[in-house]
């Protein structure tokens, strides 16, 4: 035999009624049977604990990923997140300054700003006409 097989046969052996127990450690034979009950029911709830955790577990498990909502909610996210790298994409690959509508952008605002500098310079030559031609007036008599 082994040593494992001796401890167990020794430990089978061992008198574990509850007057040797009740003996060994000096206690009523009702404390004991009282302890041994209690022990008893502590096991059984603690097994039926375990069992409605696992059961609590498989079931959050099974709604959870088989939900129409989540599944929705998934189709969603992987759809937005498509859109996402398509439009990232897309930014990416335009070169704004090859591109021939921002080259006409370009051209039609300093063709703009040509005009815009010509009116103003206009204004200032018309307003200098109109002052002399006040001062002419003012010195002719009028």
């Amino acid at each position: 035999m082994t040593k494992y097989e001796d401890l167990i046969k020794k430990r089978k052996n061992k008198d574990t009624s509850v007057d040797a127990i009740a003996k060994k450690y000096k206690m009523s034979v009702l404390d004991v049977k009282t302890m041994q009950e209690w022990k008893e029911k502590y096991e059984k709830e603690h097994k039926l604990r375990q069992e409605a955790e696992n059961e609590m577990v498989l079931i959050k498990g099974i709604t959870i990923t088989n939900s129409p909502e989540l599944r929705a909610a998934n189709n969603e996210i992987n759809d937005l997140k498509n859109k996402m790298a398509d439009l990232e994409e897309t930014v990416r690959s335009k070169d704004y300054f090859k591109d021939p509508d921002y080259k006409f952008l370009v051209d039609e605002n300093h063709r703009l700003e040509q005009q815009y500098l010509e009116v103003m310079a206009d204004n200032k030559r018309l307003a200098q006409q109109i002052e002399d031609r006040i001062d002419k007036m003012r010195k002719s008599g009028m």
